[in-house]
């Protein structure tokens, strides 16, 4: 079976990762579109045709389930685009995990994107999952941009700012944008000590999974990984090389637990979680 992830950028590796080792078995189609990257700034039909198009190639290139490890598409299309494919192929989409961090922490704090930060769809989100609990909008210029060119002392900068503008009292920080899994290890070391970092990389994997009718096997064989870039075949960026992840899915690899330890939500002192769901309808 065939699985297709799609986002304009690197922040389909975390989710692609989790697939990897949840099933290697499965076959892999990372769609990325440098050509219109980044999605965030463009708009609702720009957004709406660049992830259509992926998607029919997704279809044409025989996938049985299509992922969006993006909340600014999942937000922006995901019902289009289950209308046009579904039942027949399962669409999965992503929603930061608001709900889980309520239900654990005591304030949450939500590092997202600028554009996110200020949208009504983070203000429902919060209304409909935080249980009431306080929680700090925690907008990040830049940290997107910089994980997508590897620029690791950009994002290093950035999330040190954000960490500073994160009120010490919030227990439960949920990534609110899918790029940041990929330094979470130095979001968490910016954090108190005690702080519990929740995004929904796994969980967004496990739905898949479940959405096929598969149950986890890692001691499977590898199955093949291929990569579109804005339509045509590539391979990764070689920004991906400065995540673990991205060097493991470059070479085709079995994705061991240990590539994935920085890309899930976890506290500094506890053993990763199981993430079999972020709370919210996927």
């Amino acid at each position: 079976m065939k699985v297709a992830l799609i986002d304009s950028g690197l922040g389909l590796l975390s989710t692609a990762g989790w697939v990897r080792h949840l099933v290697p078995e499965l076959d892999l189609l990372l769609l990325l579109d440098p050509d219109g990257a980044p999605w965030g700034p463009r708009s609702t039909s720009f957004i709406t045709g660049r992830l259509f198009a992926a998607a029919h190639a997704a279809v044409e290139r025989g996938a049985d389930a299509i992922v969006v490890p993006c909340n600014t598409a999942t937000v922006t299309a995901i019902d289009a685009l289950r209308a046009e494919f579904e039942p027949g192929v399962p669409v999965v989409g992503t929603v930061p995990a608001v709900k889980p961090a309520a239900a654990a922490g005591s304030s949450i704090a939500v590092w997202a994107t600028v554009r996110t930060t200020a949208s009504a769809y983070q203000t429902r989100l919060i209304a409909d999952f935080a249980d009431g609990k306080p929680v700090e909008r925690v907008a990040c210029p830049g940290l997107a941009e910089a994980i997508d060119h590897g620029d690791v002392a950009a994002a290093s900068e950035v999330i040190a700012d954000a960490a500073a503008r994160t009120p010490r009292h919030c227990d439960a920080v949920v990534l609110g944008c899918t790029h940041y899994p990929l330094v979470a290890a130095e979001i968490l070391g910016r954090l108190p000590a005690g702080a519990t970092l929740y995004d929904s990389a796994e969980a967004v994997a496990r739905q898949t999974l479940r959405r096929l009718g598969l149950a986890p096997a890692p001691d499977g064989p590898e199955g093949g990984v291929e990569v579109m870039l804005s339509g045509r075949p590539g391979r990764l960026p070689d920004s991906a090389h400065a995540y673990p992840v991205g060097r493991v899915l470059d070479a085709a690899g079995r994705m061991p637990r240990e590539a994935l330890l920085a890309e899930s939500a976890r506290r500094q002192d506890a053993p990763l979680p199981s993430g079999d769901g972020v709370g919210e309808p996927l």
